[in-house]
Order: structure tokens, then C-alpha cells, then sequence
């Protein structure tokens, strides 16, 4: 499979139809506690793409209540520019409207919303029906990055936006009940792909890195610029209009962080470490588990690999966001891998012969969640695992009607 073609074959193929379907079959016991939704995000191209990440956007949710799968349903994010493509705005800027609202899925002050990190969000119902674009009553005037993160102790939600003009990076944060409180550009080294950043109780931690926008190549506008310098930057959160502090680290590229922390003079970031992305003549790299210590009071940067093994999408519990949490996993190709990152120790779930499993997320600190491809069935299934005891079998699959393709993020948003 081609780089511009593997995303329409096999379980990354799109499906064609938005299904539902009602009291699904469940092999184990469901935990009663757990009554919400689980909704994921990932790209469903109708028509032919030149990239995984340029598809429509579709949402596959499962509704749990009272120890039964309820439902599920499929539906495209239907933003303003599903049908037909918006022109520029006036100033020939993009229409921040357009939206393939392909990467994720948050709840925050009770909106839930698609996202995708170049346009606004979209908010949505737990339903899967599209309501509209959600700009903060008109106060967002940047994209919105797809993987913002709430403050587990102020409820503020942070988030970034980037862009291919100046000003190339600009902080957001809105407080606990959605009204955006606070936007100011975050100066960059130029045109960066940021996907993704971190939170701690002191400290918002950037990641300026070497893949910036360049039009055409590799079905995406980026590429590998050798000759950008990459760095974290770390922005005080009691000092939010004050100066970023940035500290050099050796090239690569991060898609996914799984959390950061303080400890003393030290703020230490965990995330999946590319040595190099989209670089033209470079073979392809593997993902792997890093570790970051950066020294404010020395200004230096210590970088660690913790585990050679190829892997995506790490997750903690975020109600633990930006703690010492001391338990975090990624998803392999055939496996979950829970860390002990306190220890170093890992505990491994194999799901076995013919099933592909997808991001985990926690539905509770006990239980984590996960769709996972089932080729001997031609379908996926709903796995619920002890977060505790990964290893151990399911606690509950539930049988899905039909094929959840490979795709990206997704949370669990309970019943209030």
C-alpha cells in the first residue's frame, strides 16, 4: 500500500452508510456504573482523498446504560462546507467554517464538539446530529486546535490555534463555563504543524517543531524543514500574556503527548517521539514513548526513550491532567501498553489473532474503552477493560453492527 492510497483499503476503507441500532449483544457484564456515551472522531472520505487526514469527518458512538448497550450510531459531521467548499472570506483568508471535523470529540461546559485542528469546532449532540459551527460568541477567530485540554482543578478549557500567516501560533483559554477569556499570539519560529501540547498546574508547555506548512507534497501541505530548530516552550499560567521560555531539544516530531507535570524545578512531558516526519527521501520512522525533563532553573533538557516498541495515541485519565499521574498507556497495532511511569514497568493487553484495536480512552478511573476490529466477524466490537489490570480479559465486548474504521480520537461523556 502506497502512502496516498492505504487509507481507503481494508479497515481504514470508509463505510458508505449511517446506520443505528438498538440493544446490542454483549458478551461479559457491562459495569452498571457506566452510563454515557462513548463518541469517536475519525475521517470517512465520500470521494477519493490524497490523505488519511483530509476525509470527512464521522462520528461511532455507543450509548451505555444500566449494564446494557443501548445503541449505536454512525453519522458524518455535516459542517457548512460538507456539500460544497466556502470560498475565502473577504480578506482572501480561508473560511474558518470549512471543516472536515475529522480528529476528536470534547465535551466542555456542555457542548460537545467535533474538532479538527484547522478550523472552528462544530458542536454536536450526544445523538451524533451536527448543530453548527461554535465560535465563542464570535470571540474564536483562530482554528482551534483538536486536542485542547481542561484544567482538572479550574475547569478552564486551553487550547491553541495555528495558521500559515502571522501570527502562526495564538494561546486560547476559556473558563469553566465556555466564555473564551484570554487569546494572545505565542511567537514561532514560522509556519509550525503544531498538533498537539500540554498542561500542568504551573505551566502551558508548546512544542515548536521541524514540520512546517509547505504547499504540496505527500497528499498534506507540510513537510520536513531540516533546518528548523525544535524546542519546547513552557508559558506560565498565573503569567498568561507574559514571555515564553524555550528550551532546544534534538529534532523530531510529536503528534500526541500523554501528560505533563511539575516536579521541583523540573517540568517533565511524556509523548510519542518521531525522529523525523514527511521528509522528502527519508524513510518513514517509528512512533515511541519519550520523556522529557526540562530544568527552569538550569535551562537545560533532558530526553529519555522509555520503550522501543512502535506506538500511537497515549492516554491518561484526564481528570488527571497535568498531575504526576502515575499510570498512562498507547495503543499498538495488536496491543494496549499501561506504563508505570513512576516504576517503568508496563502491563500488556494482547487482543489477539484477527482484532485491531483503536485509541483506549477511560470511562472511569477503573475502566478503559476502546473499538476494536474484529476480521473474523467483518465488524468491529466495543471492548471495555479493567484499567487496573489490562492484561486481564474484557470485562465486556459488545457486538457492533458494523465496521468501525480506523480512525482517531473519541471520549466518554457521562450522564451528568
Amino acid at each position: 500500500m502506497t502512502e496516498t492510497t492505504f487509507h481507503l483499503r481494508e479497515n481504514y476503507a470508509p463505510v458508505a452508510d449511517e446506520l443505528t441500532a438498538f440493544d446490542l449483544p454483549v458478551s461479559g457484564a457491562i459495569p452498571p456504573e457506566l452510563n454515557g456515551w462513548y463518541l469517536r472522531n475519525g475521517p470517512n472520505p465520500r470521494t477519493r482523498t490524497q490523505h488519511w487526514f483530509l476525509g470527512d469527518g464521522m462520528l461511532h458512538g455507543v450509548r451505555l446504560e444500566n449494564g446494557r448497550a443501548a445503541w449505536y450510531r454512525n453519522r458524518w459531521v455535516r459542517t457548512e462546507s460538507f456539500d460544497a467548499a466556502l470560498p475565502p472570506g473577504p480578506d482572501g483568508k480561508p473560511d474558518l467554517r470549512h471543516s472536515a471535523a475529522n480528529t476528536h470529540v470534547v465535551n466542555h461546559a456542555g457542548k460537545t464538539l467535533a474538532l479538527v485542528e484547522t478550523s472552528l469546532p462544530y458542536e454536536v449532540t450526544t445523538e451524533l446530529e451536527t448543530v453548527g459551527p461554535h465560535d465563542f460568541d464570535g470571540r474564536l477567530a483562530t482554528p482551534m486546535t483538536a486536542h485542547p485540554k481542561i484544567c482538572p482543578e479550574t475547569g478552564e478549557l486551553h487550547f491553541f490555534g495555528y495558521a500559515r500567516e502571522q501570527p502562526y501560533l495564538t494561546y486560547h483559554r476559556a473558563d469553566v463555563h465556555g466564555v473564551l477569556r484570554l487569546s494572545r499570539p505565542v511567537e514561532v519560529g514560522g509556519p509550525t504543524m503544531m498538533h498537539d501540547f500540554a498542561l500542568t498546574s504551573r505551566h502551558v508547555v508548546f512544542l515548536d517543531l521541524p514540520l512546517v506548512f509547505v504547499p504540496g507534497g505527500h497528499g498534506m501541505p507540510f513537510s520536513w524543514d531540516p533546518d528548523y530548530p525544535a524546542r519546547i516552550g513552557l508559558l506560565r499560567r498565573d503569567d498568561p500574556q507574559g514571555t515564553v521560555r524555550w528550551f532546544p531539544i534534538e529534532p523530531c516530531y510529536v503528534f500526541h503527548t500523554l501528560n505533563a507535570h511539575e516536579a521541583g524545578d523540573e517540568v517533565v512531558l511524556y509523548g510519542v517521539r518521531y525522529g523525523h516526519l514527511w521528509w522528502e527521501g527519508h524513510e518513514g520512522v517509528p512512533g515511541t514513548l519519550w520523556r522529557w525533563r526540562l530544568n527552569t532553573r538550569t535551562g537545560t533538557v533532558h530526553e529519555e526513550q522509555l520503550d522501543d516498541r512502535d506506538c500511537e495515541f497515549p492516554r491518561i485519565d484526564d481528570r488527571l491532567t497535568g498531575l504526576d499521574v502515575r499510570h498512562g498507556h498507547v495503543t499498538t497495532d495488536t496491543s494496549l501498553i499501561r506504563y508505570d511511569l513512576h516504576t517503568g514497568s508496563a502491563a500488556v493487553h494482547e487482543f489477539g489473532p484477527g482484532r485491531t484495536p483503536g485509541e483506549a480512552v477511560f470511562a472511569s478511573p477503573q475502566w478503559l474503552i476502546a473499538y476494536v476490529c474484529n476480521r473474523t466477524r467483518g465488524a468491529s466490537d466495543l471492548v471495555i477493560l479493567d484499567a487496573t489490570n489490562p492484561a486481564a480479559a474484557p470485562a465486556a465486548t459488545v457486538a457492533l453492527p458494523a465496521r468501525v474504521p480506523e480512525g482517531f480520537h473519541g471520549n466518554w461523556i457521562a450522564d451528568a
